[in-house]
């Protein structure tokens, strides 16, 4: 079944269970990590960002 994004991210935040019929090898599992590191990543640069730019204003 086709996810869409926003699922997708939802599962990586750990906010909505995976689906039990996904395939589960080492691959997968390195690059959901992976994703999951980026968005943080990402999550906490838009964070930092704003912090800046109020502190700033």
């Amino acid at each position: 079944m086709k996810q869409g994004i926003w699922n997708q991210v939802l599962t990586y935040l750990y906010i909505r269970k995976r689906d039990p019929n996904d395939p589960r090898n080492i691959n997968v599992r390195m690059m959901h990590g992976m994703n999951r590191i980026s968005i943080f990543l990402f999550l906490f640069a838009i964070i930092v960002m704003l912090v800046r730019l109020f502190k700033h204003a």
